[in-house]
């Protein structure tokens, strides 16, 4: 389901990104860089290997949001699980502070790493234990992690992180059981979980998407009000490329383990440049649009991705498909500014070459819509 939310205010976290390394030099906070996992698959034949995320780079400046959208199976969480290194990589690099983390921890992931990225996960009634009480959740990062000296400052420390993520008199819900939460009550409280290690990157794994709408736009404003208080670098994954729109500074669209395309939030949606990225726009209602809709041919099914053909993944259902995007892997494109595009549409010899000005969806011929998306 995708939720409607209205548009971003201008200027969303400005102060931190002034702050950031590109005015002072200094490292971004996470950096990725050609991020792959393969997972064996077979037995007694050979073993081949399901490709579930390939060359996957991006960077978080501090305060900065990035959202990661992409229908279910395209590689977004697997992606965090990578980052938050709950599995080992195949290939790739990982930079916490400018430092190689996979390199200088090759095996056994430090205290330090584990305090400085922090994730919250889809479920929050699965991600707690139920036997416990939420103040014995926060307790134990702050005990692990000697946040705190004696019992009198962790009450103090736990209540006041309660109070930040609005759950309010703290001392009430710090004394009550996941199963005496709704559901989004549960996810401030992983949210207050995560904090309380004072992180500089949140990896937020759909954190809405287990919730009723009417309680969502709640938790996306925390986020956003933690971003800009506290300077919070987040990787927002998510199927709802409208809160996207939303909450996040820059979002990536991620197909069959591949990010195909990447922006500046407004101007992906207002200008979208993929064939895959317009798919998942059309399946946006539209208030302003009435009961006219932007339509898009969306044949064949997505790939199979253990040992995957050549070419683009998304050539089977490109309603824009040559004969190079089933031989050749797309590089990447840049079209004006942060907007880049991994497309043979926008190549050499592509029907959109870029110029640099970026891409009006004027400029790409669809079809009918036949398999919405979310």
């Amino acid at each position: 389901m995708v939720t409607a939310v209205p548009n971003p205010s201008p200027g969303v976290s400005q102060a931190w990104r002034e702050r950031s390394h590109e005015s002072d030099g200094t490292p971004p906070v996470l950096e990725v860089r050609g991020l792959s996992k393969r997972f064996p698959v077979g037995g007694l034949f050979g073993t081949k290997y399901l490709h579930a995320v390939e060359d996957v780079s991006f960077t978080l400046d501090r305060g900065q949001t990035v959202a990661v959208v992409g229908e279910s199976g395209s590689g977004k969480s697997t992606t965090a699980r990578l980052i938050a290194r709950l599995i080992p990589p195949t290939a790739g690099e990982i930079l916490l502070h400018g430092r190689d983390v996979l390199k200088e921890e090759p095996r056994r992931v430090s205290q330090g790493y584990r305090q400085q990225v922090q994730m919250i996960f889809q479920d929050p009634f699965g991600s707690l234990n139920p036997i416990h009480t939420v103040g014995h959740h926060l307790h134990r990062p702050l005990q692990i992690h000697k946040q705190t000296h004696n019992k009198r400052e962790t009450r103090e420390r736990i209540e006041d992180l309660l109070a930040t993520v609005g759950l309010n008199p703290p001392a009430e819900f710090a004394a009550k059981h996941p199963h005496q939460l709704s559901g989004g009550q549960r996810q401030r409280v992983a949210f207050a979980r995560a904090l309380a290690v004072e992180p500089a990157v949140l990896l937020a794994d759909e954190p809405i998407s287990m919730l009723d709408v009417s309680i969502r736009m709640g938790v996306l404003n925390l986020m956003e009000r933690l971003r800009d208080e506290r300077g919070i670098a987040t990787l927002y994954i998510t199927h709802d490329i409208a809160s996207a729109r939303y909450i996040a500074d820059e979002t990536t669209v991620m197909y069959a383990g591949r990010m195909v395309e990447g922006a500046e939030s407004v101007e992906l949606i207002d200008e979208p440049a993929h064939p895959y990225t317009k798919l998942l726009l059309s399946a946006v209602p539209n208030p302003r649009s009435g009961l006219a809709k932007t339509t898009i041919d969306a044949r064949g099914e997505v790939p199979s991705l253990v040992d995957p053909p050549p070419g683009c993944p998304f050539a089977a259902r490109c309603p824009s498909v040559m004969d190079v995007c089933r031989q050749v892997m797309p590089g990447v494109e840049r079209i004006g500014g942060s907007h880049w595009v991994r497309c043979h549409l926008y190549g050499p010899g592509g029907t959109l070459a870029a110029t640099g000005g970026g891409v009006s969806p004027a400029r790409v011929t669809t079809g009918p819509l036949t398999a919405p998306v979310a």
